[in-house]
């Protein structure tokens, strides 16, 4: 096992072995995956930064002072997509921070509702999962409820 000294919190850092994919045969949450779904995680989010950085860009060079009504519509239309993309992309990197606190605590890949380990095909499907499919269709079941009452 290679470590190298690369977190700024000065901890050891595993070293992935090249073309490194989780599976079942291996022990849950081994080293080796907490560090490959932590790796995903900060890919990203950087992704995400940049995206967020791309349509901050956007939203400052729309002209709303269009002289044709048929253009300033286009334009704030444009406007409000990208807003609400940036809100999505603002909420979703919260919630990639906390999966990389659930990694540094230890949590990470364990159902919140139930403790047993979310699969791991969820996890590369979704890496800020929280629930496993069954708790997720339940969460999902009760709130499908409470709208229907």
């Amino acid at each position: 096992m290679i470590k190298s000294k690369t977190h700024v919190k000065e901890e050891l850092v595993l070293l992935l072995p090249p073309n490194y994919q989780p599976n079942e045969n291996e022990e849950f949450m081994n080293p080796y995956q907490c560090e490959y779904f932590r790796q995903k995680l900060i890919k990203w989010r950087k992704d995400l930064l940049e995206e967020t950085q791309n349509t901050l860009g956007r939203l400052q060079s729309y002209n709303l002072s269009q002289p044709e009504a048929g253009d300033r519509a286009f334009v704030e239309s444009e406007h409000s997509i990208d807003l609400r993309t940036r809100d999505r992309e603002r909420k979703l990197i919260s919630k990639i921070d906390a999966a990389l606190a659930r990694i540094e605590d230890g949590t990470y890949g364990y159902c919140e509702d139930t403790g047993e380990p979310i699969n791991l095909k969820r996890l590369e499907a979704r890496p800020i999962a929280t629930l496993s499919i069954e708790a997720q269709k339940r969460y999902e079941q009760q709130e499908k409820m409470r709208r229907d009452n």
